[in-house]
């Protein structure tokens, strides 16, 4: 399974974006996909992720309401859509891929990456 990343950019705080992230492989329907983030300095966080049915699921608090998780199986794609950003949220965002059953925000149980897309926020 490969990972690609795209849609970053720079915005301006309260702007939008929507990050996608496109996946090869046969079996693109039987994984959970995740975003995670990483801002300058600190440690990678989870974002959200979404079920490999698309029925369920999840986001980290600080983005409640303002990230939506979506998925297209017949496209292959997941994307990000991100809403009222603020500069916290300026990061290299990731997609990744689990075999998990559960929607889980350990990065350690995501055995596929994607190399990273850059979103930056000004203020």
């Amino acid at each position: 399974v490969q990972l690609q990343a795209s849609g970053g950019g720079l915005v301006q705080a309260g702007g939008s974006l929507r990050l996608s992230c496109a996946v090869s492989g046969p079996t693109f329907s039987r994984y959970a996909i995740g975003w995670f983030r990483q801002a300058p300095g600190k440690d990678r966080e989870f974002v959200a992720a979404i079920s490999w049915g698309g029925g369920s699921t999840r986001y980290t608090d600080s983005v409640k309401g303002r990230f939506t998780i979506s998925r297209d199986n017949a496209e292959n794609t997941v994307y990000l859509q991100v809403n009222s950003l603020k500069p916290e949220d300026t990061a290299v965002y990731y997609c990744a891929a689990t075999t998990s059953w559960a929607l889980t925000d350990n990065s350690g149980a995501y055995g596929y990456w994607g190399q990273g897309t850059l979103v930056t926020v000004s203020s």
